[in-house]
């Protein structure tokens, strides 16, 4: 048997003050590398986001302002090792696998070019790939009920995830869930990571306006369709105008 999911993987997480990609920042981050009859090498980064960290955040991932403040490494070099990893995996041929990967990739987008940094997909250009178990699983199994976080699909693949929240245990666990669902689906297992990507992007719009439907005929949901977005793997940057 052959397949992608059988050769090195290169998880991706982050861990961040918010939810609002445009104006949140990085306060975690880990790239691991797994997979491919070789040993997990993990790279993990702690930052200063150089903002406060928000009680609610905290309390997710486990950082505090004051901590980040303490220990945290300047949020530029951090990026900058963070996209500097990416490329080194993209560059050697790894898939990118990230849960809900818009909202990793839009962020790190976002603070790079905050930070004067080359963002990544200028610097590798055409050639990422990336997985996202989220994408996969709402397309092989689109009318499960309940939730599609990472811990409701690592407990319905039967997938260990030791430490929620935290962005090496998230990062290692996106790739255990797209190893299974590509064991169980030969038609993703079996795909070629250029092919699976396009398709991805052609699910996540297809899913994207499944949702924004659903919110339009919902009542008392009707103003979350407006801000559904369906692009993927990450929203292209839109320049502000002076």
């Amino acid at each position: 048997m052959t397949g992608w999911h059988l050769g090195r993987l290169c998880g991706f997480d982050l861990e961040t003050t918010g939810v609002d990609v445009e104006t949140d920042r990085i306060v975690t981050a880990c790239v691991v590398q797994v997979g491919g009859g070789h040993g997990t090498e993990t790279l993990t980064w702690l930052a200063d986001p150089g903002i406060d960290i928000p009680e609610g955040a905290a309390k997710v991932h486990g950082i505090t302002t004051e901590r980040a403040r303490a220990e945290g490494q300047p949020a530029a070099k951090v990026v900058q090792d963070v996209v500097y990893a990416l490329a080194d995996a993209v560059f050697n041929g790894l898939p990118i696998v990230a849960m809900n990967a818009s909202y990793d990739l839009t962020m790190l987008d976002r603070e790079a070019r905050r930070h004067g940094i080359k963002p990544l997909t200028d610097a590798v250009g055409d050639r990422l790939r990336v997985v996202d178990p989220r994408v996969l699983d709402k397309r092989i199994d689109r009318y499960r009920r309940g939730s599609r976080t990472l811990t409701a699909l690592c407990e319905h693949y039967k997938v260990a995830l030791d430490g929620a929240h935290d962005a090496a245990a998230d990062a290692i666990a996106a790739c255990r869930v797209a190893w299974r669902i590509a064991q169980q689906e030969p038609v993703i297992g079996e795909a070629t990571l250029g092919f699976l990507h396009d398709k991805q992007v052609q699910w996540a719009a297809e899913q994207a306006e499944g949702l924004a439907a659903y919110f339009r005929r919902t009542p008392g949901k009707e103003h979350q369709a407006d801000g559904v977005r369906g692009d993927w793997p990450l929203v292209p940057f839109e320049e502000v105008p002076a």
